[in-house]
């Protein structure tokens, strides 16, 4: 009778490490009925097995005869008993395709990595396109879905994060369903009230040192002094890249003037290398082309979907040109994104309020366990959650210097530890590098 138990203990001890070596896992992921396609990856680095699958989703989750769609999930696997994130990316998924691809927290806590597109972007967008169903209330369905699938196989602590819009994504998907993930991680992600917020404009005023802000403001109305004479190269840059615009391209040109300090401060990029007056004209064209490039004002449908959000419910920002408006083509940059940014099929697209204001108030009256991440000179920051006060378990953390790319591992030491004890604390977890240490 020992020897029978025996024997049962260490065959069932070898079918559960077989299944959890990805030999077997596969037949457990296909159990999952909404999976309608499942490919395995090269493996990553860390990862027991690596698949990308399609899950099929409701068009309208609460019109479910609407139709379906197949949205792009990518798993990495390490482990059942493991810990697990779900990574709310807010756009493309084709860099977590990369055999090379780790998430942060993942390789911090040896978790394993749900990783979703987001509805309507790249592999995930339904055919025909239509866009009354690209809401934030289906799009936070999308993912309750997948969590819940999922849910059947990974029993453990599960933790939500994502970057940019990806943050914005994962602190809706916290409001929405606050007991599917027990910790959320955003990171750099902003809560916009309107098309145009009104808040980075003044933070802008005031980012950086007043060395940056006046290398800054030097370049932006040297080059607008220079426009007649740069014009030219910079239409022939365009054509050579096949870039079409909804307006001339001397009002690009502003446009592009106006981006160059918003996207300085958001990618941290040093401005001591901004070219002064007595630079060359070819090397002002190539500053402003290589900080501000006008593709970003060229309707893109890889982009539109992020735009149509930000028209509709997301938000976004403004530019102050009053600085500059004596050397400008463009009266007013009012309303610059649907004239700019949108087909002419979407640009009569209405923004609703109701997302921002359900966020806000479920973070103010709610105390769930969560740490934003944002960057001081980030201008995203200025729409960032950083008036929440007086929680418990919601933390901010603003890195000192930190831009767009602000993250838990490039913290200073003292903040970066002091993330890492609260995540700990939480999920029960040493991150490895502790237990590597000791």
């Amino acid at each position: 009778m020992k020897r029978t138990l025996l024997l049962f203990s260490f065959v069932l001890t070898t079918l559960t490490l077989w299944a959890e070596n990805g030999t077997d896992f596969e037949t457990q992921i296909r159990v999952i009925n909404r999976i309608t396609d499942l490919k395995p990856l090269s493996n990553s680095v860390g990862y027991t097995a690596k698949f990308v699958l399609n899950f099929s989703q409701p068009l309208d989750h609460r019109n479910p005869e609407k139709g379906q769609f197949s949205q792009r999930v990518i798993l990495m696997h390490r482990a059942t008993n493991r810990p697990t994130v779900i990574v709310t990316e807010g756009y493309n998924a084709d860099y977590a395709l990369s055999p090379n691809y780790l998430e942060d927290l993942s390789s911090l806590f040896n978790t394993n990595v749900i990783f979703v597109e987001h509805r309507f972007f790249a592999a995930s967008t339904p055919t025909p396109c239509n866009w009354q169903y690209m809401t934030e209330q289906n799009a936070m369905n999308d993912l309750h879905d997948i969590v819940s699938a999922f849910k059947t196989i990974y029993h453990n602590k599960w933790i939500s994060t994502g970057i940019s819009k990806g943050g914005q994504t994962c602190m809706e998907f916290r409001t929405f369903y606050p007991n599917d993930v027990d910790v959320s991680v955003p990171y750099v992600g902003p809560l916009c009230y309107a098309v145009e917020d009104g808040r980075h404009e003044p933070f802008l005023r005031e980012d950086g040192t007043k060395l940056d802000r006046k290398r800054i403001q030097d370049f932006q109305t040297e080059i607008l002094s220079r426009k007649q004479r740069l014009l030219p190269a910079f239409e022939a840059h365009c054509l050579k890249d096949k870039l079409q615009f909804n307006i001339p391209m001397r009002d690009v040109f502003d446009y592009c003037v106006l981006e160059y300090n918003f996207a300085h401060f958001q990618w941290g990029t040093p401005t001591a290398k901004i070219p002064d007056a007595s630079a060359s004209d070819s090397t002002f064209l190539q500053e402003l082309l290589t900080i501000s490039r006008p593709n970003y004002f060229s309707p893109n449908k890889d982009f539109t979907p992020f735009f149509y959000q930000a028209a509709y419910e997301l938000g976004y920002y403004g530019y102050d040109m009053k600085p500059f408006k004596k050397w400008m083509s463009i009266k007013t940059t009012r309303d610059y994104l649907h004239r700019i940014m949108l087909p002419d099929s979407l640009n009569n697209v209405k923004y609703h309020k109701q997302l921002s204001r359900t966020v806000t108030k479920f973070l103010l009256k709610n105390d769930p366990r969560m740490i934003f991440i944002y960057g001081q000179i980030d201008p995203w920051t200025a729409a960032g959650v950083t008036w929440l006060k007086g929680k418990q378990n919601i933390h901010v953390f603003i890195q000192p210097g930190g831009s767009h790319l602000s993250r838990i591992n490039n913290m200073p030491s003292t903040l970066r530890e002091e993330i890492l004890k609260i995540l700990s604390d939480w999920l029960g977890e040493k991150p490895q590098q502790q237990q590597k240490a000791a």
